[in-house]
């Protein structure tokens, strides 16, 4: 695509690269994203905790499932954050390739990812695999944090995403 330059370049013809779609790249940026924006939802889950009644934490109680036993509580711990982290991670490099290929998977700057992501899992998956509360037996706080954090979460991954996709471009 060619553009001229406002002023006095206006003669100057200024040769704009169009990007090249590429899965591999679109993975790669939505994976670095997915990462941290992983990290950001943690940290503002530390500070507005879904949940605040001792609850187990879903991705403790699949640890557990995946194991096929109770494992102590290091071992748990251990577990459920790497679930936790390839989860997001993984989260990140889908929505890299469906960004890449549907624009319009971006609205909101990522928002509609965010709420898009806690709806296929907290309110949909997790109750139907009997890791978390069904949406009407959640309280209020806890729509709220999961709804905030995962908003977070999608906000920094469309940021994070389109930086590093520029940059690898």
């Amino acid at each position: 695509m060619q553009r001229a330059l406002p002023g006095r370049a206006s003669h100057l013809i200024v040769q704009e690269k169009k990007p090249t779609r590429s899965l591999s790249k679109a993975l790669l940026a939505g994976l670095v994203a997915g990462v941290v924006a992983t990290a950001a939802k943690t940290l503002a889950e530390r500070f507005y905790p879904p949940r605040t009644h001792g609850e187990p934490e879903p991705n403790e109680k699949l640890a557990e499932r995946i194991a096929g036993h109770k494992l102590d509580p290091q071992a748990k711990h251990a577990a459920a954050e790497g679930l936790h982290w390839a989860f997001g991670a993984a989260a990140g490099a889908a929505y890299g390739a469906l960004a890449e290929y549907y624009p319009a998977a971006t609205a909101k700057e990522g928002a509609a990812f965010g709420m898009a992501l806690m709806t296929l899992t907290h309110e949909t998956a997790l109750p139907a695999l009997d890791l978390g509360a069904a949406s009407e037996d959640q309280t209020p706080r806890e729509h709220t944090s999961e709804m905030a954090s995962h908003v977070l979460y999608g906000v920094v991954a469309e940021k994070v995403r389109g930086w590093v996709r520029r940059a690898i471009d």
